[in-house]
């Protein structure tokens, strides 16, 4: 696990100063475009949701997406998008969530899951967990059960795996770095 840290790490560009002055941005990019590197993230990631036991894959928007859809390929599960409120056509489950100033909203289509699966939570970055948080509510909201969240990286410094606790009632959280 010490070689694919490393990799991936190796990837991960600094951005000193973006969105905003103060922060550094951890830029994924350069990862993605190197295919020996998305192979093993993809790889760690699939393999966490066989360990898992899921059925489905929850990527979500949008960078969630990137990941999640290969993984749910490599680990031949089924992929679920989960949205920005008002993008998907059709009968949605909706979940509002608070943000550091204000609130948002994202959703699922409601025919997606069922009480039959067994749903793993694929993002980028876990930062403050306003997002996965909203996204376990929806999965049980929808009938599923949470297999578990997993992300390429957390960043340790602000509150997302303590927010997540209540909301994981005992499922894996799993980040493949800590920044």
């Amino acid at each position: 696990m010490t070689d694919i840290k490393e990799l991936l790490l190796s990837r991960i560009r600094d951005v000193q100063d973006y969105p905003e002055p103060g922060v550094l941005f951890k830029d994924i990019t350069p990862l993605l475009a190197d295919p020996s590197a998305f192979t093993a993230l993809t790889d760690a990631l699939a393999e966490l949701c066989v360990r898992h036991g899921a059925t489905k894959v929850v990527g979500l928007e949008a960078r969630g997406f990137i990941l999640g859809a290969p993984v749910a390929i490599r680990a031949g599960l089924g992929f679920i998008p989960v949205r920005k409120a008002g993008k998907l056509p059709g009968a949605t489950l909706s979940q509002s969530y608070e943000l550091e100033y204000g609130t948002a909203e994202i959703e699922v289509h409601a025919e997606d899951l069922s009480a039959d699966d067994r749903v793993m939570v694929i993002d980028d970055v876990l930062a403050t967990g306003g997002t996965a948080e909203a996204a376990l509510h929806l999965i049980r909201r929808a009938g599923a059960e949470v297999a578990g969240v997993a992300v390429l990286m957390e960043l340790g410094f602000l509150p997302g795996r303590a927010r997540l606790e209540p909301a994981l009632r005992g499922a894996p959280l799993d980040a493949l770095l800590v920044v």
